[in-house]
This record gives structure tokens, C-alpha cells and sequence, in this order.
């Protein structure tokens, strides 16, 4: 990741946007890009086109990702609509490509999140309404800090990591690259997540955890267990 500071106002003449993907996040990513000031050019997503829809939520439907050849990367800006669940990895393959095709993904920051001066917020995180970062935060490229949640100072939270509404990280806390926090857990001070690392929604962790591990503390392990799996997102 390369640094640079959290971005504290619009640039000038800052590019349209097109939003990727019709999902439920991306409803979230629409309003927090007009909410930021951002202007959208529409949306790509393949269930959309396939279907004839023209407009999604005031958006003109520009077709499926293929339509993205006709805006050249100088000229527009995309944001990723795609959310994340456990164990999926379409949101940081969908990045990397389009990345790797010179497009560009800024990071888009509620007006209502609090994030201090002294933050590095990398291209493409996606900073929800009510969020809160503290002095010296890192947040890596891509990632998801979502509704309500709270970063303490001297966290440092890696690439496409999400952290899911009003979870809590203390302070001096990092977590791995491709790292899911459900909603409403707790990471203790200075606990480390290694990357592929999940934490259950309401859960408390105090304990370091390796590349790969997840932390459920309620989760049953019979055959009766799935109904009764907390939730993760």
C-alpha cells in the first residue's frame, strides 16, 4: 500500500464516477458517493443489462462490466458496489483488474464519518456514515469500514478488509489483508489478525489470530448448527 493522506475535501474538477455492481452495498456506495459530492455517471452490473433495465435508482444502466471500454480511465473514476462476505474474493479480484487496466478508485468518505487529520485512507476504501478513525489509523486499499464503525488510534487495517457496522477496534489493533469483522465485534487493544481472517458479528476477541483463522465463539459444532450460526456481516 502506498500511503497518502485521508483526503479532507474534493479535488477540483474531480471526475464522474461509475458505480459496479446493483446489490444491496451498492446502494450504500451510491449515496455515500453523492453524499461526498460525487457526481455518477451510472451503473455496470450484468444482472441489470441482461434484464433491459435502463435505470437503477436514478442511474442510467450503462450495461454489463464489458461497458466500461467505452470510458477511458482518464476520464471517469469507478466504485465498487460489490460488497464482501466471508470467504469471498470477487470484490479484490474486480479491483486488482481494473487497477491493473489503469482505473482509477478513489476513496469515498461520508461527510458525517470522523476521521482525523493525522489517517491515511488508501484509494478505493469506502468510509460509511457515522465512522470513526482515530490519530495515526492506516486503512489499505479497497477496504470497507462500514456504518458505525470505529477504528482507534494507531490501527492498521489492511486490503480489502471489511469491517462491518458498529464494530469496534482498539486501540493499536491490525488485521490481515482479505480480513472480515461481523458487526458489533470487539477487537480488544493491540490484538493482530493475521490475513483471511474472520471474526464473528458480537463477538469479543482479546487473543491474536493466524492467517486463515476465525473466531465464532457461539458456533455450535453438530449437525443442527447452521440455523443457529451467528451472523457474520
Amino acid at each position: 500500500m502506498t500511503p497518502h493522506p485521508s483526503p479532507t475535501a474534493l479535488p477540483a474538477h474531480a471526475p464522474p464516477l461509475i458505480l459496479l455492481g446493483a446489490g444491496g452495498h451498492a446502494k450504500v456506495v451510491s449515496a455515500l458517493a453523492r453524499a461526498a459530492g460525487r457526481r455518477l455517471a451510472g451503473v455496470c452490473d450484468p444482472s441489470l443489462a441482461a434484464a433491459g433495465v435502463r435505470e437503477w435508482r436514478g442511474l442510467p444502466v450503462l450495461g454489463d462490466d464489458s461497458a466500461l471500454t467505452r470510458f477511458a480511465p482518464d476520464d471517469h473514476e469507478l466504485a465498487l458496489g460489490i460488497g464482501t462476505v466471508p470467504g469471498s474474493r470477487l470484490r479484490a479480484e474486480r479491483f486488482r483488474a481494473l487497477t491493473a487496466l489503469g482505473y482509477r478508485f478513489p476513496a469515498l468518505i461520508h461527510p458525517s464519518a470522523l476521521v482525523d487529520e493525522s489517517a491515511v485512507v488508501a484509494d478505493g476504501a469506502q468510509l460509511m456514515a457515522g465512522v470513526i478513525v482515530q490519530p495515526d489509523v492506516r486503512i489499505g486499499r479497497n477496504t470497507i469500514l462500514n456504518t458505525g464503525a470505529t477504528i482507534d488510534h494507531d490501527g492498521d487495517i489492511g486490503e480489502h478488509v471489511h469491517i462491518a457496522p458498529g464494530a469496534v477496534l482498539c486501540g493499536g489493533v491490525r488485521v490481515g489483508d482479505e480480513s472480515f469483522v461481523g458487526a458489533s465485534a470487539t477487537l480488544l487493544p493491540l490484538v493482530k489478525l493475521g490475513r483471511g481472517c474472520l471474526v464473528a458479528a458480537g463477538s469479543t476477541l482479546a487473543r491474536d489470530l493466524p492467517d486463515g483463522a476465525c473466531h465464532a465463539p457461539h458456533r455450535r459444532t453438530d449437525a443442527t448448527s447452521a440455523s443457529n450460526a451467528p451472523s457474520l456481516d
